[in-house]
């Protein structure tokens, strides 16, 4: 009796520890974006300075609709070509676009729908994207693609 309390109290806090794992540190919190400073150039700042604040600004836009974020996809995926920061447990996706179809056998947008790996059938499983999230994701994967 002494010995089955204590399975089941080792078990508890090995689950609830994972389930902080995965679901507060893997997955992060939607809700929360990164912040970018925005400043407007001055006639004092150099071409490249008003490049950079463009590039800035650029980024900020695309942080704020971003539909990787929003949809959870950066709690495991980096997007290097778009510089979005994620996390490292799944493959970084700036060549998911072409890379998708000879890695799981069907083109990225079968793939989003269904996908063949068992983590992302269960992720996508559990919150399937929409026509217009899929053409979203899509369209941002083809922009990494292409840089």
């Amino acid at each position: 009796m002494n010995k089955a309390i204590i399975s089941f109290a080792i078990s508890l806090v090995i689950g609830f520890g994972l389930g902080y794992v995965v679901f507060g540190v893997i997955m992060g919190d939607s809700d929360k974006q990164p912040q970018v400073a925005q400043t407007e150039p001055t006639d004092a700042t150099s071409t490249t300075e008003k490049q950079d604040t463009e590039a800035v600004k650029e980024t900020a836009s695309v942080d704020e609709a971003n539909i990787l974020n929003s949809k959870g996809c950066l709690g495991c995926h980096a997007v290097d070509a778009l510089g979005l920061e994620g996390g490292a447990t799944g493959p970084d996706l700036s060549k998911a676009f072409t890379d998708v179809e000879g890695k799981h056998g069907k083109p990225i947008e079968e793939f989003l729908k269904e996908p063949t790996s068992a983590v992302m059938s269960g992720v996508i499983g559990g919150n399937p994207l929409t026509d217009e999230e899929r053409t979203q994701v899509l369209d941002m994967l083809k922009q990494a693609s292409e840089k």
